[in-house]
């Protein structure tokens, strides 16, 4: 070897040397400790059982390390550098090691004057100096012979066996959290659809009834014991059973109602009231409830003598539960429910100065501190009001969202609106459809006549002494599922009063010579609408017959109940010509409304038709593509005819009224033409509309009411009795629509586009205006309105 290069030989061993006690030398480096190496040795060592990895959020994680990083994130050992990032490969520094040794300490917060005796403790990151102290005053952090701790040195292999075997000899594990699921169920907005039979087509149904609702019941009670389960209200009314046991075969003192029979027999922890309980009046409403074997809760309806709650405005029940280890406990629920404040002017027949009404949201905020106080360990709320907007409006008929904002509610269940949820309102702010919440709160809403069973699903843990919810989702469950068999439980409890109701329906009234339906009772005149006018006319025509108004002008207000309602593409009428029967009644009037009459002036009824004309949407003339003519939101039974009057609707208009009946454009104008007599209508001239008590007592009708009510009389006869006395009366009908109102001719070259069942096509009569064009989602048959 040559002298220089043996000198350039001597000088790379001299760098070498130089550099092996910074850790540079091919054997420091791989004495260096990664995160992964130190998880998987502490874990280890712990003797604790691993899961598989599988609820690991990280992933850079290889497979066989992911056992250890899910133990020591479930230990809260350790956390990501991200989400999604744990830094598995990184060579840890003995700062990082002692952080996550400190983590599994539960010593209180050590002084910092403890790292005082370390020359290079500045050195220690902020953040972790509370860490590092109490490693210190664990004795797992002793630091080295000159005083020193190198934070920022890596870990070797001899000093990671040091820090886990003084980790070890310090670390208890923590005790097992106790904890428990529970599972809430709620129905809502049976009407009486107790059977699974649709009491209008005579005919066995799969897609109606507590007796399929309570197939699924039976499921989930199977599934978890720890089950609970309520109804959210308008339980006793709706269907031709209801009007059976209320007004036909009217139930006696010490009979059982055959919806309190059924929930009787499901055995039904807990329900409230809906707005159609008050229908029948008080008195018939005690008599249901006095043989409910479960309690019914109401916080805002007061007795407007007493001024007291006329119901129980909540109760606590003690519900035997099983935790996760079997062990039995007593947990605490309470429950509290809330109806519209509506009520005293929809049922006002019944209810006028005997009832006050308190406001749904405030009621649920005063009630759930006394739930609190009286020890509840989970709170629900049984809310019979729609879920409503995210933006509150004072008097607004639907707070469910404005209810889930009130803290301490950990169950909401819903209904009133005959819309799901999760499912419907995916456009309000903070509303997760997936987890089921409104606002953090898991929450329900079932549909309607048992489509549906609404399941809350709560985490409870035992914290201390007291059962805290920790985590909740709220989903819903379809009877429209193969196999389904519906629940003898139901059946054999509503027996007698099913059967009876099958005889009362197929009762002869008379026949038509047209057929009914209602499949276009939104766009043009229409036979299921004419005949309820006809038959209002003629009630009102007897009573007023000898009094001052016997010459005054009627107005008849007829509305399509049965059009789609509500995305339901099976919910129309349709009666052929032929016979009918009491069946076909029902299924023209929907609700058990009563005639109610009120006096208007001539501008005051085309109000009343403006109002009428919110529920369409505004037609852009200058558009070519189509258009659909239905505000989705609206409901059919807000669109009023006034039969007695002619006239036209522009929907290219704005409109003057929002399908709530709110004013939102005065100068608006869509009625045209309006006539009575065949000559324009005067203004001024009186006129009285006959309605329900619905329409005067709260919908849009009520603008136009005195201050004293002078100008509204009220009968206690319903609509639909009228429908039947007046066929009855003149044995055959003839209910063809005179077509008293149209559209105003559409712009050229607009594609005005309307929804109805896919069997209307049959009806359509050559020569219309209407054209069939195919399919279209949800079941339903898309239509040109010409």
């Amino acid at each position: 070897m040559n002298k220089k290069l043996m000198t350039n030989f001597f000088a790379l061993l001299l760098i070498l040397f130089t550099l092996l006690p910074f850790g540079l030398s091919t054997n420091a480096a791989s004495n260096d400790v990664t995160r992964g190496d130190f998880v998987k040795e502490l874990v280890g060592k712990l003797n604790v059982e691993l899961g598989d990895g599988s609820n690991l959020s990280f992933t850079d994680v290889p497979k066989d390390l992911a056992p250890y990083v899910e133990k020591a994130v479930e230990l809260n050992l350790i956390k990501g550098k991200s989400a999604t990032s744990f830094g598995p490969n990184d060579k840890l520094t003995r700062q990082q090691a002692f952080v996550i040794s400190a983590r599994g300490l539960v010593n209180e917060n050590a002084s910092f004057s403890v790292l005082d005796k370390f020359k290079d403790a500045h050195l220690i990151a902020k953040t972790h100096k509370q860490d590092l102290a109490n490693a210190v005053a664990a004795n797992i952090l002793q630091g080295f012979d000159d005083s020193t701790i190198r934070p920022r040195d890596y870990v070797t292999s001899e000093q990671m066996q040091s820090i886990v075997e003084r980790f070890v000899a310090e670390y208890k594990l923590p005790a097992a959290k106790t904890t428990m699921d529970l599972q809430i169920l709620g129905t809502t907005d049976i009407h009486t659809n107790l059977a699974n039979y649709n009491y209008y087509l005579d005919a066995e149904s799969a897609d109606v009834g507590l007796a399929n609702t309570a197939a699924l019941i039976e499921q989930a009670r199977a599934e978890n014991p720890n089950t609970l389960l309520f109804d959210n209200g308008d339980l006793i009314q709706g269907t031709p059973l209801g009007s059976y046991k209320a007004l036909e075969n009217v139930l006696k003192p010490g009979e059982v109602h055959p919806a309190i029979a059924a929930l009787n027999a499901l055995k039904y922890d807990g329900g409230t009231l809906g707005n159609h309980e008050f229908n029948y009046g008080l008195a018939f409403l005690d008599e249901v409830l006095n043989d409910a074997q479960y309690p019914v809760v109401n916080a805002n309806t007061y007795d407007a003598k007493t001024k007291k709650h006329m119901y129980t405005p909540y109760v606590i029940l003690d519900k035997e539960v099983v935790d996760h280890t079997g062990k039995k406990h007593t947990l605490k629920i309470g429950v509290t429910g809330i109806v519209p404040t509506k009520i005293v002017e929809w049922d006002a027949i019944h209810l006028a100065g005997k009832v006050d009404m308190q406001k749904p949201v405030e009621a649920v905020k005063e009630i759930v501190p006394e739930i609190q106080k009286a020890g509840a360990d989970v709170i629900v709320v049984l809310s019979h009001s729609g879920i409503g907007e995210d933006t509150y409006v004072e008097g607004a008929e639907n707070v469910g969202y404005q209810i889930a904002q009130i803290e301490g509610i950990d169950a909401l269940i819903t209904g009133h609106s005959h819309l799901t949820f999760p499912g419907d309102y995916k456009d309000l702010k903070n509303v997760d459809q997936e987890k089921g919440t409104i606002n953090g709160v898991p929450t329900v809403m079932a549909g309607s006549y048992g489509s549906h069973l609404g399941v809350i699903d709560l985490k409870l843990e035992l914290q201390g002494s007291k059962w805290v919810v920790v985590d909740g989702q709220g989903s819903i469950h379809s009877i429209k599922k193969e196999g389904l068999q519906p629940s003898k439980t139901v059946l054999n409890a509503i027996k007698e009063a099913h059967e009876g109701t099958l005889k009362y329906i197929r009762q002869p009234v008379g026949e038509t010579t047209a057929p009914i339906h209602s499949y276009f009772s939104m766009v043009q005149d229409d036979p299921s609408i004419q005949i309820v006018t006809q038959a209002q006319k003629w009630f009102i025509e007897k009573e007023l017959k000898g009094t001052a108004d016997e010459k005054t002008p009627l107005l008849s207000a007829g509305a399509p109940f049965k059009a789609g309602s509500r995305n339901n593409p099976a919910d129309y009428t349709n009666i052929p010509v032929g016979p009918l029967a009491i069946k076909n009644m029902a299924d023209i009037y929907h609700y058990d409304n009563t005639v109610a009459t009120i006096k208007v002036t001539g501008a005051q009824a085309i109000e009343w038709l403006e109002m009428a004309a919110g529920i369409f949407a505004t037609i852009d003339p200058n558009k070519t593509e189509e258009q659909n003519i239905i505000d989705p939101e609206a409901r059919s039974y807000n669109f009023d005819v006034l039969d007695g009057l002619t006239y036209q609707i522009d929907v290219t208009s704005p409109a003057k009224y929002d399908r709530r009946g709110n004013l939102t454009d005065e100068k608006a104008n869509r009625i045209k033409n309006v006539q009575y007599a065949g000559k324009p209508i005067d203004l001024k001239q009186e006129f009285i509309i006959i309605t329900n008590n619905y329409r005067v007592g709260g919908s849009y009708g009520a603008t136009f009411k005195n201050a004293n009510g002078s100008n509204v009389t009220n009968y206690a006869y319903e609509n639909r009795q009228a429908v039947v006395d007046y066929i009855m009366d003149n044995k055959t009908i003839n209910p063809a629509a005179d077509n008293n109102w149209s559209f105003v001719p559409f712009p050229a070259n607009t594609k005005v586009i309307y929804q109805t069942a896919k069997d209307a096509q049959k009806v359509i009569p050559a020569g219309s205006s209407i054209k069939y064009l195919g399919d279209t989602v949800g079941g339903f048959g898309k239509y040109l309105i010409q």
